[in-house]
């Protein structure tokens, strides 16, 4: 297959970064991949196109090094998706966070301007940017007031991209993303942590899972699906804003008892409740309108949450019962 373009994706290691870099290659394209730490590890969530992609160092937290990456590879299509992902993190360490994110944001965007000003760039944003107090559905016109350093950070590179925009003319683009999620999720987010525990509990290897808020809403699609909207958000001839969501909202409850379903085990006798996890409740409900995705680059998430939280939980059965842990 002829090489069709050159490509970087930072983050490449990552949740969103791997199927990407999955679905870049299969496109025929020279996948070029960003990533922090050393290049001579085990990166699990690459092993499928390991052996197609070029893969270079770089630290956000390390002034330069994004830059240089971007001036060393050249890409036609860039796809920002690194830096930290976890909200609870950035209240223990926000100006760690706010560095990562914003001052790698505006490197990066510094770095296209200077090397690839005709380069079309999709840089991650997240429904964070619009805080607990937004009306819900929100979608790319709602009023921004984020709760969190986190969204903090992330409505600095949102701004940051529409100024590079509006005032330099450079093809860059800000994806909205709500909760989407896969079997390569860290377990420490909540629709891992009971994917994985609904398999270990089915395999008698453990008795409960501790959750907080199970009336907690959230919108959660599939990350293969996301990662089809920043594909189409590249190659479209203007760059905008988009809202990439499922438009649906679903409790914790739900993502709950559907998983426990997949297993046939009653949830009541294997779920406890903890205070300490419970967060004071969301003015209201984090919900993606994404319309105008819908409308301008005729995409939509295909996966239902159903098949989603299926394909979660068999995947640890699998890998809890060969004894693997993915990191």
């Amino acid at each position: 297959m002829s090489v069709s373009r050159r490509v970087l994706i930072t983050g490449i290691s990552g949740q969103d970064g791997s199927y990407l870099a999955e679905l870049l290659c299969a496109e025929g394209a020279e996948v070029h991949g960003a990533l922090r730490g050393p290049l001579a590890r085990e990166l699990p969530n690459l092993s499928a196109v390991r052996e197609q992609l070029v893969l270079h160092e770089a630290d956000l937290d390390v002034p330069g090094q994004l830059g240089d990456v971007v001036a060393e590879v050249e890409p036609a299509e860039i796809y920002h998706l690194a830096g930290p992902a976890f909200v609870p993190d950035s209240w223990r360490a926000p100006s760690l966070t706010i560095r990562a994110i914003a001052g790698g944001g505006a490197e990066l965007l510094a770095a296209v301007r200077d090397h690839v000003p005709g380069a079309h760039v999709v840089v991650a944003s997240s429904r964070e940017i619009f805080g607990e107090a937004a009306p819900s559905p929100q979608d790319e016109t709602t009023v921004c007031a984020p709760s969190s350093p986190y969204g903090v950070a992330k409505l600095a590179v949102h701004q940051l991209v529409a100024l590079a925009r509006e005032n330099e003319g450079l093809h860059v683009s800000s994806a909205i993303l709500f909760n989407h999620e896969s079997p390569r999720r860290p377990e420490r987010y909540i629709s891992r942590k009971v994917s994985r525990g609904v398999a270990a509990i089915s395999l008698g290897q453990a008795q409960e899972i501790v959750l907080g808020d199970l009336s907690a809403v959230r919108d959660w699609s599939a990350a293969n699906d996301v990662v089809r909207g920043l594909r189409a958000m590249a190659a479209e001839p203007e760059p905008s804003d988009f809202v990439l969501a499922s438009g649906v909202g679903h409790t914790v409850r739900e993502l709950v008892d559907t998983a426990f379903a997949i297993v046939g085990i009653d949830p009541e006798a294997h779920l406890r409740v903890d205070q300490r996890f419970v967060r004071e409740h969301e003015a209201s409900d984090p919900v993606g309108d994404p319309s105008r995705a819908r409308k301008l680059l005729r995409w939509s998430a295909q996966v239902s949450f159903e098949e989603l939280v299926g394909e979660m939980v068999r995947a640890d059965l699998a890998e809890l019962g060969a004894g693997v842990t993915r990191s």
